[in-house]
């Protein structure tokens, strides 16, 4: 998904001259970074075998309780987000009680959860949209300060850059000597420096990008934001009990139980997570549009979801990363970009997207009804760890058909 995304890129500044232009890609952040945290939940809840189809509706409440804070009671911005954060987790939690201890599918409790907080959202906007003061607008349209001396570039996107450089070193280094340290397969080391190199080629490219902006506009906050998130829920994805735990639930939740899994508490996590973040999509959202408004959070969960799917979360549960997904969203959001530069009409640009996704889907699900690995999985290698083999990667060829229906995963 990484080269796919890097030739959509090539293919759009061919096309238009401005696609890889610093000004075009900081905007491509700014624009989406609410639509990628929200995808960093999502790949939580699917990977545990849920979906969510109101963190559309629960960012646009929570925007608007934010903005009415602020607005006409008094409070101060970011004490006014805090609270809009808290109000976040209880939606959360509201929508967890329904799904693990009622045990309604989260279909059906995020179905009535998006009709209910978007009529809240109305009532308690009553229609009309709310300006946000300029501490919120901040976590939307600032970028790294400069600081330092002139160099000619954004010292701090420097800096950045270059520990993201650091930490991808690190982590292939590491794992790698794990691999060998327990006898597992390490791979050619050739390989290893090719996704070195690839990788951090790509990393300096965009650092350099974002560092080249002009002065006042670098790299975006609610990239920085954006960034953290990734980093904290790939972690615990990836490092955690709490992270194989959902795995566990969502690959196979029967025997995720026999292995002493609360399966309760994990789903009442993912959904409450998921209120979380919408929370924080919603502050960066208001930010970027500088008000909150009747018409927010529309078509939000559709694309988190797309996000998620493309890149290479499994419908029945078990599969995903947090990096990959952000991946997905980006490449949802490079393609809307250079349609619109192409001057596509809207209409056109969504059946666009949504052939997009379903070839991709397709082709997985094909492949591995094929007793083959995941065209997808292939292509993430390395950025997920496969939960029943414990390894880097999708599992065995020769291992197909493990999981059961999808009816006996769902709680």
């Amino acid at each position: 998904m990484v080269i796919a995304l890097v030739l959509l890129l090539l293919f759009f500044q061919v096309q238009t001259g401005v696609a890889l232009t610093p000004g075009n890609i900081i905007n491509i952040i700014q624009g989406n970074a609410y639509v990628l945290i929200l995808a960093v939940g999502m790949v939580l809840v699917i990977i545990a075998g849920h979906i969510d189809l109101s963190v559309g509706s629960v960012a646009a409440f929570v925007g608007v309780v934010v903005a009415k804070l602020i607005q006409d009671g008094g409070v101060p911005p970011y004490l006014a987000i805090l609270l809009g954060l808290a109000v976040a987790i209880l939606v959360g939690a509201w929508q967890g009680f329904w799904v693990a201890v009622v045990g309604i599918p989260a279909f059906i409790v995020t179905l009535a959860g998006m009709l209910l907080f978007r009529g809240l959202n109305q009532v308690l906007g009553q229609s009309t949209t709310i300006p946000v003061p300029q501490q919120i607008i901040y976590f939307g349209t600032a970028s790294l300060p400069e600081v330092g001396p002139n160099t000619g570039f954004n010292n701090l996107t420097v800096l950045l850059g270059l520990l993201g450089l650091a930490l991808l070193v690190f982590v292939e280094l590491r794992k790698r000597r794990n691999a060998l340290r327990l006898g597992a397969p390490a791979g050619p080391v050739g390989a290893v420096i090719a996704k070195l190199v690839l990788l951090g080629a790509a990393i300096l490219v965009a650092t350099y990008l974002f560092a080249s902006a002009p002065v006042g506009r670098s790299f975006p906050i609610a990239g920085i934001v954006l960034l953290l998130l990734v980093v904290v829920y790939a972690f615990v994805a990836a490092k955690t009990p709490l992270g194989r735990h959902i795995y566990a639930v969502g690959g196979n939740r029967a025997a995720a139980v026999l292995t002493g899994v609360n399966v309760r508490r994990v789903n009442f996590f993912v959904m409450t997570n998921m209120g979380f973040l919408a929370g924080v999509a919603a502050v960066v959202f208001i930010g970027r549009s500088t008000s909150s408004g009747p018409a927010d959070g529309v078509g939000w969960e559709l694309d988190a979801i797309a996000a998620v799917f493309i890149g290479g979360a499994a419908v029945s549960g078990g599969i995903g990363t947090v990096v990959a997904s952000v991946i997905g969203g980006l490449v949802i959001a490079v393609l809307n970009n250079g349609l619109q530069l192409l001057g596509v009409q809207a209409d056109i640009t969504q059946v666009i997207k949504g052939l997009v996704l379903l070839l991709a889907v397709a082709l997985d699900v094909y492949n591995k009804s094929q007793g083959k690995p995941s065209i997808i999985g292939l292509v993430m290698r390395g950025l997920r760890r496969d939960p029943r083999t414990g390894q880097d990667g999708p599992p065995p060829a020769q291992q197909p058909a493990a999981e059961p229906p999808l009816s006996s995963t769902r709680s």
